[in-house]
This record gives C-alpha cells, structure tokens and sequence, in this order.
C-alpha cells in the first residue's frame, strides 16, 4: 500500500512535470495578441507613393504692407500667417517691418522673400501637380521640389479659391505619379496616412483614421475628416488609404493654437479632379448659381410649418434679377429638391446646383406655407454680374487709366457692391501695377481713403491723387474681405 501510495505520486510527479513542459511550449509557440496582429504596416504604402509626392516652395516680392497685415501687431512667422490666410481670419501681425505699427516700402528691385511652405502631388508623368489654392495664392514664383532633390519653377494652370484647388506644372518627364482612389468607398473608421511637409519638414508620414465624411465647412464641397496630424506645409499633399490611393487633398485643420489638435480636413479627390479638369481645360472654374442666401431648416421650424423633419434649405433671401427671383422663389421657402436631387441639409444646394452648366433648366421643389410647389429656374454662372456691372458703368464712363506714378486705375462702386462689402462710400481697384502693385494693392480692394481724406467716388480720388506730394509715401485705408489696413504707396521718381 505504502508502496503503491509513492508509485502513484511519483506518477502524479512526472505528469505535473510534463504539464508544465507543456504549458511553457505552448506559451512560447502562441501566436501574438489579435490586436498586435491587426496594427497596420505602411512602409509599403510610402515607398510606392512618396516619390510622387512633391513639397512646394512659393516667393513673392518684398512688398509694404503686405495684405493682410495689422498695424500694430507682433510679427508672425510664416507657418502662422498660412494657418490664418487658409481660414480667412484676421492675420495678427505685420510681417518683417523694422518698425511695429508701419508698414516700410520696399525698394522696387527688392529680392524675392519666401512666402510659404506647402506639398503637393504628380498626377501624371508629364509633370501636373495637384496642390491647395491658399498654397500658391497670392505668389510670384512657385517652386516644385521631387524627393530625388530636383527643383522646378512651377507654372500655375489655375486656383479655384472657393473649392481651395490649384493644378501646376512643372516643365519634366517620366515622374512618378499617384494613383487615384473612390471616395465612394471610403468608410468611417479606416485607417489612412498622409504625406506632406509640416512646417518644412519634407516627406513627414502621418497616419490616423478617417472620422467623418461630408463635413459641412465650405460652400462647394463635403470634406472628410480625419485625426491624422497636418499642421501648417501639409497643405496639399495627398490623404492615402491602405491600398495606396489618393483620397483627398489635406486642407485645413481646426484649431485652437494653430497647431494640429486632432481634427483634420481633406478635399475629396472625385470633387477635385473635377476641378482640375477645368483648370487645365479653361484655366478657370464655370460653376452655376440662382442667386438665393440660404440657412440650415431647423427642427422646431421643420415641426412648425409641417414639414415634418429638418430638410432642405431655408431661403434667407432673393437676390432681384437673379434667376431665382425671376423664375418665383420668395424668401421664407424651402428648396427641397434640384432636378430631382434631395437636399438634406443647406450645403447641398450650392454644391448640386454649383455643378449645373450655367444656361441650362432646372427644377425646383419648394415647400411654401404648407405645401410643395414646383418652379422652373435657368441657371445663371456664378458671380457672372460683376463683370457686366463694370461693363455697364464702363459704357457710361470710360475706365480710368494708371494714375501716373501710382500705377492705379480705380472705378465708382457699384449700389450692389457697397451692399456686399457694407460700405457707404469708397473705389474699387480695377487694376494695381507698379508702385500701387509692390504696396499690395490688387484688383477687387476697395480703397477708403487717401492720405486721412475720405473717397466719394471716382472722379474725387483722381482729384485727390493729382494733388498729393509725389515725393512721400502715400498711406490708402484699404478693405479686402471682412478686414481693412493701412498701405503705403511710394511713388517711384
């Protein structure tokens, strides 16, 4: 018995021992965690598509008062001023004034002064390059370099600033391109990288996931949004999935700093192609318009007017003449469909009817007092007025030529225009060369006024100019967008 007691724990003995042999065999040969197993590799990914990628220099001319600029302000860096040039904020800062608080002229045979840092990407071998509108705007010289070092001076086919798209190229062969992808399967939750030179720094890998698709934050198109980090030089360059296709441009960001805070925005790159087909085609984008201010349908005004849910877009206001007033729509209404195409929220409107041919019928759904009705509109392009404004006060009187040494030539504002930019008085700049040119005037300001004396019209700014001491600088109060500044011109001798 004693005996048969110590053969079985001898057996008991060898069996724990093999057990824990076995047990430590296991634990050796298990395969790793699900979630190691599943993280993503994107080495492959970038080699084949970073050599496609491009980072874009751009110059311009050393310039006073460079627009934009604040009197008043600490300066800003470059990477800050793009951040608040791609949001259409006021930019905080004067940049590089020996003096705060005023603007100094520059010499007109000043060197070139870098003005920003963006990426782009090669859409085909014969060197177009897709890039950001707020990249290359406002530059004298654009500048394309490949990963292989090679440098090209770029030429700017076209920027469309409202889609935020620029096609460029650059005179080679035989570069590498990228392949384009389908928004359309793009799903919430995937993983995608970018590539792009944040604050210079070239060909900068980031990844992250997509976290939204058609984000309302512009009037044409429905961004994806992302967390993969783009800071100020990504601009441009492409957002890539995992089977290494472009998706989107990388555009803007939203921030509180002005540095990457988690929520990104790219360009979808079918809404892009497009553009940059037409950029290449007329150098130019031709969008349709019927002349509607429009506002999101909320749920207690959709419950209210028996509408049932928050559709469509609330028309605001009309404008008179457009094609929308004529063919009937009242402010109040409700547009709910185009051609047959549902809108869901505001934004859809101007983005369905943006991508109309200007001169073709359309058919509006409203829902007005209760009840859908139908209207027949003719699609007009967009801001097609303004020209035929300036036509039609041309005719009346002729443009008025470069003011001497100023290189100016300014014309009356029209009543829509002092409407549009809430003024009461003032000129439009019509054209800026020379002296005007090198201070930062540019066709579309509104200048205020001249040397602290108020600009009624025209006729009285002429006047005004004649009369002041060629010799001195000249300061103009200058509106541009929401924002005015101060410009000094100083005549050449």
């Amino acid at each position: 018995m004693f005996e048969h007691l110590l053969f079985s724990k001898s057996r008991v003995a060898a069996c724990l021992s093999a057990a824990v042999v076995s047990m430590a065999l296991f634990t050796a040969a298990a395969p790793a965690p699900v979630h190691a197993q599943n993280l993503p590799d994107f080495t492959e990914l970038v080699e084949r598509v970073g050599p496609a990628v491009v980072n874009i220099r751009t110059t311009e001319k050393a310039r006073a008062g460079r627009a934009g600029s604040i009197p008043g302000m600490p300066e800003m860096d470059e990477d800050m001023l793009e951040f608040f040039r791609r949001f259409g904020m006021p930019i905080p800062g004067q940049p590089q004034n020996p003096k705060r608080g005023q603007p100094q002229p520059q010499q007109p045979d000043a060197d070139p002064q870098q003005r920003g840092v963006g990426s782009g990407f090669i859409l085909n071998a014969d060197g177009y390059v897709l890039t950001n509108a707020h990249v290359v705007e406002g530059s004298d010289e654009v500048f394309v370099t490949l990963t292989d070092k090679r440098e090209f001076k770029a030429k700017i086919i076209g920027a469309d600033r409202r889609s935020d798209v620029a096609l460029v190229k650059i005179e080679a062969s035989g570069l590498p391109t990228v392949k384009l992808g389908d928004v359309g399967r793009l799903k919430v939750g995937e993983w995608v990288i970018a590539i792009g030179s944040p604050f210079g720094l070239e060909n900068t890998v980031t990844a992250g996931i997509v976290s939204a698709k058609g984000r309302d934050t512009g009037d044409f198109l429905p961004f994806i949004q992302t967390d993969v980090a783009i800071n100020p030089g990504n601009s441009g360059g492409p957002l890539i999935n995992m089977r290494g296709e472009v998706v989107g441009i990388n555009s803007q960001i939203y921030s509180r700093s002005g540095g990457f805070m988690g929520i990104s925005f790219a360009i979808p790159i079918d809404e892009a192609t497009r553009v940059s087909d037409q950029l290449r085609a007329n150098g130019r984008v031709i969008r349709g318009r019927i002349g509607v201010q429009i506002d999101q349908v909320t749920k207690e005004v959709a419950e209210s007017i028996g509408l049932g849910k928050p559709v469509g877009a609330l028309v605001r206001a009309v404008t008179s003449g457009d094609p929308a007033d004529k063919a009937g729509v009242e402010a109040g209404d409700i547009i709910t469909k185009f051609d047959g195409k549902t809108i869901e929220k505001a934004g859809d409107l101007p983005r369905i009817v943006g991508g109309v041919k200007p001169g073709s019928k359309g058919t509006l759904q409203l829902f007005r007092r209760g009840a859908y009705k139908e209207l027949t509109v003719v699609v007009a392009e967009f801001e097609a007025e303004r020209p035929r404004a300036t036509a039609e006060k041309s005719a009346a009187k002729p443009p008025v030529a470069a003011v001497g040494a100023l290189g100016l030539a300014v014309a009356d504002l029209t009543d829509a225009q002092k409407r549009e930019l809430k003024l009461k008085n003032g000129v439009r700049v019509e054209s800026a060369e020379g002296a005007a040119a090198r201070a930062g005037l540019r066709e579309g300001d509104a200048i205020l006024s001249v040397d602290n004396v108020e600009i009624t019209g025209a006729k009285q700014f002429d006047a005004l100019v004649a009369k002041v001491d060629k010799t001195k600088a000249i300061n103009m109060l200058v509106k541009r967008g929401e924002g005015v500044t101060y410009l000094l011109i100083k005549p050449q001798r």
